[in-house]
């Protein structure tokens, strides 16, 4: 077992898909978290719909303030992570499709 993956994290997945609705859903992340993080999860989070649309590092890294290290990362696991971020993307409609050369693709529909 992977250690950010025990029994808290379990819980933790489990109180946030029993969280159907939106205003509790940030209710829940902003008691849970500083605003530093939520706004630092969020970035993340924009920074991986950014690379889905192919949107280049340069533009992430001043519209979200991200590290272009950390863009990096983010691409690496969009790439070939546990599919966490693919599931939520393509839950929203958007298909994402890494390219042989490297670069991504994304298809709504």
């Amino acid at each position: 077992m992977k250690t950010w993956d025990n029994k808290n994290t379990d819980r933790l997945a489990e109180a946030l898909v029993g969280l159907s609705e939106k205003r509790a859903m940030k209710n829940f992340l902003r008691d849970l978290m500083t605003e530093g993080e939520l706004k630092e999860l969020g970035n993340r989070w924009e920074a991986a719909q950014m690379l889905s649309e192919n949107v280049p590092y340069t533009r992430i890294v001043k519209e979200t303030g991200l590290s272009s290290a950390t863009v990096a990362r983010i691409s690496k696991w969009l790439n070939s992570g546990m599919g966490g971020y693919l599931g939520v993307l393509s839950g929203m409609g958007v298909h994402h499709h890494a390219a042989k050369s490297g670069s991504s693709k994304v298809h709504r529909h």
